[in-house]
């Protein structure tokens, strides 16, 4: 699954955040990755539909106790180190907060360790890029594309800084440093948010691929303006070499491989964190019989085209090989939808796998099973045994578009 962040109006986390509910997200799986992080139990997420101008949108809001602490960059980091989350969650999370206190650093001359973020350090700007991060691996999407951001000259008002000028200075290095492409439109207003501009920077390409659409969820801007004021995430799948006309195109994934016989396997399992933060999508290790009779160990690491270069420092800084190969791939990937099924225990999410539109498996989300056992008191295999009888009648069901979630 490949995703296209359509900046019409603008990028802010909320508004990501509101977009990835939208296109069947589960309110539920972002509050288990905010719950994951042991905030203290004062944090929750109200998602409601509205409309900017003609278009409806989904708007996700942040509900905390007030007065919740200011946080540096090592309190955020030491939060997500602690948490339950995916390691690509907390690794893509703590590279969006990376760039942001980088950012900081320079404009404020503070070392970037020690800058304290304010705005994006707040509880709420938190759960944006966590949840929205999350939402995104969720939804399958292992490639994420940005169109171009609007933005025009003004004067904006911050809570700690008063009167800055449109863009922000953060947002504007932010957007400098990777060279996003602009496009002037905004009468003013601060339609690109430092956060906003962080997730893209760092998770999106800014280009829009040829891709086949499966939906688009919309994410709603809290403001009212005199145009729809929602960012859309396009979601689909790429579109094979050549097919309808389109140009050839370069391979979108590699294997990045090596082979190893002298470093022991409780020196090279800890590599898999580090390939993961560096975009690797999946990774295996093989043994083999090397020359001379020598038992080793094939690695392999499935990851983004773009990423290649990230994964060979990796294998070459972390472990002892001198050299690695690299194949380029492509891959074809199930659509995946969500459905919630009745339990004794309560509702519980399913994730389901489509091929040509036919439910061909259903398996219950572990997040969803662990929060009702633990609301149920129950034993966790046994909701999880429940969960997956009740999902077998999804099998069964009529052909279904890619991405419904029935939540």
């Amino acid at each position: 699954m490949i995703g296209f962040l359509d900046c019409y109006s603008g990028i802010s986390g909320d508004m990501c955040l509101g977009a990835v509910v939208d296109a069947g997200v589960p309110l539920e799986v972002l509050s288990d990755a905010l719950d994951g992080m042991r905030l203290g139990g004062f944090v929750r997420l109200d998602s409601r539909e509205v409309h900017r101008g003609v278009l409806r949108g989904t708007q996700v809001e942040v509900v905390a106790e007030p007065g919740q602490p200011h946080r540096t960059f090592r309190d955020i980091v030491d939060l997500l180190d602690g948490a339950r989350l995916e390691a690509r969650v907390r690794d893509q999370a703590r590279s969006v907060f990376r760039r942001l206190v980088e950012v900081e650093g320079r404009i404020h001359g503070a070392s970037p360790e020690d800058v304290e973020l304010h705005e994006v350090g707040a509880i709420d700007s938190i759960a944006d890029v966590v949840g929205t991060v999350a939402g995104l691996a969720h939804l399958g999407v292992e490639a994420l594309y940005a169109s171009s951001l609007p933005v025009s000259t003004g004067e904006i008002t911050g809570r700690h800084h008063g009167a800055l000028p449109a863009p922000s200075p953060a947002a504007l290095d932010i957007l400098a440093a990777a060279g996003a492409p602009l496009r002037p439109f905004g009468g003013g207003r601060e339609l690109v948010t430092p956060t906003g501009a962080a997730i893209a920077a760092t998770l999106a390409r800014f280009e829009q691929p040829p891709m086949r659409l499966v939906r688009v969820g919309y994410g709603a801007g809290g403001a009212e303006l005199p145009w729809p004021n929602v960012l859309r995430l396009w979601l689909g799948e790429p579109v094979a070499d050549g097919e309808h006309g389109v140009a050839q195109r370069e391979p979108t994934h590699v294997v990045v491989e090596t082979s190893i016989d002298d470093m022991s396997p409780q020196l090279l399992a800890p590599v898999t964190a580090s390939l993961a933060a560096a975009g690797a999508l999946d990774v295996t290790f093989s043994p083999l019989s090397m020359k001379k009779g020598r038992q080793g160990v094939l690695v392999a690491v499935v990851a983004r085209a773009e990423d290649e270069a990230a994964i060979a420092d990796v294998l070459l800084r972390e472990t002892t090989t001198l050299g690695v190969r690299v194949h380029d791939v492509r891959r074809h990937e199930a659509e995946r939808a969500f459905e919630k099924v009745e339990t004794p225990y309560g509702a519980v999410a399913v994730k389901l796998k489509l091929v040509s539109g036919r439910v061909v498996g259903a398996m219950p989300e572990f997040e969803s099973v662990r929060a009702a056992a633990d609301a149920a008191s129950a034993p966790l295999l046994r909701v999880h045994q429940s969960a997956a009888a009740a999902a077998q009648a999804l099998l069964e069901g009529p052909t279904r578009q890619g991405g419904s979630s029935g939540a």
